[in-house]
C-alpha cells in the first residue's frame, strides 16, 4: 500500500498551488493513470512520490508519504544529464542487480524489448541513443532492480509500436502498484483501472483533483454525462430564479406604489399595506436563502483552443514537396548504415507518417528531410524536433522567444495566443527551461503558425500532450492546409491524421496498407 496524506505542492517562483490537500491510497493491482493538462503538476507529483527531495529545486511540498516495505522503480520523463554521459554498459552496471543476471535472462529481456543482446554491453554514450532506445534502456535497468511499485513518467514516449504492446502487457500483468503518466490514449484505455485527474481551474488559480476507480473511457463518459446533467440542472434553476425574480419585482413595485399613493386619511389601508410589504420582504429573504443552494455551473479545465495555419498554407495538389533519394542513411557520425535505397516522394497537402523500430533511423531520416526542406525558397517549412532543446532558447521566456520585432503590439498578440494555449500570465514570464514538455511543444506549434509555414516536419508531435488535449492536437494537424511529414508511434494520430504511412527498415521505406 502507498498512502498520501494532505499533500500540498506550491511552485516557488510564482507561489502557485499546483496540488492542494491531496489524499490517496493505492493497493496492489492498482493501475492508476495520472492525467491533466500540461503544466498541472503530474510529473511533480510522481517525482515527489518517488522521493520528496526530487522537487526541492522548484517546488515546496507539505504532506505525508507512506511507502513502507515497497521497492519503488521510477522512470523519469527525460534521461538525466548525468546518465546521458555514461556508456550503455556503465549505465547498466550502476544497478548492482545487473551483474547477477544470467546471459539467458539478458537475452530474454532484450528480446522482449526488440533489442540485440549485445545492447547491454555497448560503449555508445546513452545520450546518443534514439529516443525510444533511451526509454527502453531505462525501463530495462528499472526492471532488473526488481521493484514491486512502478512509477512511470511517459513510458510510452518514443517507443515503437511493438514495444508499446509489450508495455501494455507489462502493466496489465503487474501484481504490484503501477502509477503512470502517458499521453498515449490507447495505452491508457487498454490498461488503467484507476484515474487520478489533476486540474487547474479559474485560470489556474484553483487546484482540484478527482480520484476514481474505473477505466479511463468510463471515467471520461461519466464525467461528460455528469457535467452535462449538472449544467442542465443549473440552467433550469437559473431560469426559474429569473422568472421568480421578475414576478417578485412586480409584486414589490405594486405594493411600494400603493404605499406611496395612500393618503393619511386611510390609516387602515396603510396598516394593511405595511403588513403586505413585510410579507414581501420576508419572501425576499427566503428566496435569498434558497439561492445559496443553487446548483453550481460545472467548472471544467477546458482543452486548448488553437488553429494551425490558414488557407494561405494550402499547397497545390500537383506541387512536389519532397523528392528524396538516398542510397544510404548513415548515423550522424557516419560509422553505421541504418538503411539503404530510401525513396520518398510527397506532393501537395499530404499527411505522411514514418513508423519503424527504435533505432531504425527515423529521427535521422527526418533530420535529413528537414535539412533539405528548410533551405527551399519555393516552400516554407518548419521543424519540430524530438528533442526540443535543439532549437529552443531555454533561458528565454516564451514571449521573448516568439517575438520577432519586439514591438508592443506583437507581444500583446503573442500573449493572447499563449493564453488560448492555457498559459497563465506568470508562465509567460517563466524561463522555457522551467516549462513542462507539453508547454514547450505548444511554443513550437505557435511558432509554426505565426511563421506562415506550409510544410510541417514533426518528430513525435503528440508525445507531450495530455489525453485531454490529444484530440485537439490531432484535429489541428489533420486540418492544417499544408503538407505534414511526421514520425509517430501514437496509434490514434496515425489512424486519424495520416493518409500515407511508411515503415522504415534496413531495406528502406515500405508503404503500409
Amino acid at each position: 500500500m502507498i498512502q498520501i496524506k494532505n499533500l500540498t505542492i506550491t511552485h516557488k517562483e510564482d507561489a502557485r498551488v499546483i496540488l492542494e490537500e491531496f489524499r490517496c491510497v493505492w493497493n496492489d493491482g492498482d493501475k492508476a493513470v495520472i492525467i491533466g493538462e500540461e503544466g498541472n503538476g503530474k510529473s511533480t507529483l510522481l517525482q515527489w512520490i518517488a522521493s520528496p527531495d526530487r522537487i526541492g529545486d522548484y517546488c515546496e511540498a507539505a504532506g505525508e508519504r507512506i511507502v513502507r516495505g515497497h521497492r519503488i522503480g521510477y522512470l523519469p520523463q527525460e534521461l538525466p544529464a548525468r546518465d546521458a554521459r555514461l556508456s550503455v554498459y556503465e549505465f547498466f552496471t550502476e544497478e548492482s542487480m545487473f551483474l547477477e543476471q544470467t546471459p539467458k535472462d539478458l537475452n530474454r529481456m532484450a528480446g522482449e524489448f526488440g533489442l540485440p543482446v549485445d545492447f547491454f554491453y555497448r560503449e555508445q554514450p546513452m545520450g546518443t541513443l534514439s529516443g525510444g532506445e533511451k526509454v527502453k534502456a531505462q525501463m530495462l535497468r528499472l526492471l532488473i532492480a526488481g521493484p514491486d511499485v512502478l512509477l512511470l513518467d511517459e513510458p510510452s514516449n518514443d517507443i515503437d509500436l511493438e514495444t508499446l504492446e509489450w508495455l501494455e502487457r507489462l502493466i496489465l500483468g503487474w501484481k504490484g502498484i503501477v502509477l503512470f503518466i502517458s499521453h498515449d490514449e490507447t495505452l491508457i484505455e487498454h490498461t488503467a483501472n484507476m484515474v487520478v485527474h489533476i486540474e487547474q481551474i479559474r485560470r489556474k488559480t484553483i487546484s482540484r483533483y478527482t480520484i476514481v476507480r474505473m477505466p479511463y473511457p468510463q471515467y471520461r463518459q461519466e464525467r461528460l454525462a455528469r457535467f452535462e446533467s449538472q449544467e442542465r440542472k443549473a440552467q433550469n434553476e437559473r431560469r426559474e430564479k429569473k422568472l421568480r425574480e421578475e414576478k417578485f419585482l412586480r409584486v414589490y413595485q405594486s405594493v411600494e406604489h400603493a404605499q406611496n399613493s395612500i393618503t393619511r386619511q386611510n390609516p387602515s389601508k396603510g396598516r394593511l399595506l405595511k403588513k403586505k410589504m413585510h410579507a414581501v420582504k420576508s419572501m425576499e429573504r427566503r428566496f435569498a436563502r434558497e439561492d445559496e443552494h443553487l446548483t453550481e455551473m460545472p467548472e471544467e479545465e477546458t482543452a486548448i483552443f488553437f488553429k494551425l495555419g490558414d488557407e494561405t498554407a494550402k499547397i497545390p495538389s500537383g506541387k512536389t514537396v519532397l523528392d528524396l533519394e538516398l542510397e544510404r542513411l548513415n548515423t550522424p557520425d557516419g560509422k553505421r548504415t541504418l538503411a539503404r535505397q530510401i525513396r520518398l516522394r510527397i506532393r501537395g497537402s499530404e499527411k505522411v507518417c514514418i513508423i519503424g523500430a527504435n533505432g531504425s533511423g527515423k529521427t535521422t531520416l527526418l533530420g535529413r528531410i528537414a535539412e533539405e526542406l528548410l533551405g527551399r525558397k519555393d516552400i516554407h517549412a518548419e521543424y519540430m524536433p524530438q528533442n526540443y532543446e535543439e532549437l529552443l532558447e531555454l533561458s528565454m521566456t516564451p514571449v521573448d522567444y516568439l517575438a520577432q520585432t519586439g514591438d508592443k503590439e506583437e507581444r500583446t498578440r503573442i500573449r493572447t495566443y499563449l493564453g488560448a494555449l492555457k498559459y497563465t500570465a506568470d508562465e509567460m514570464e517563466h524561463r522555457i527551461s522551467q516549462l513542462s514538455g507539453g508547454q514547450k511543444a505548444k511554443i513550437f506549434l505557435l511558432k509554426m503558425s505565426l511563421s506562415g509555414a506550409n510544410v510541417l516536419i514533426l518528430d513525435e508531435p503528440t508525445r507531450n500532450f495530455s489525453p485531454l488535449s490529444g484530440p485537439v492536437i490531432r484535429q489541428m494537424v489533420k486540418e492544417f492546409p499544408g503538407a505534414v511529414i511526421s514520425i509517430s508511434h501514437d496509434r490514434k494520430y496515425i489512424s486519424e491524421v495520416c493518409n500515407r504511412v511508411y515503415r522504415l527498415t534496413a531495406e528502406g521505406l515500405a508503404a503500409m496498407e
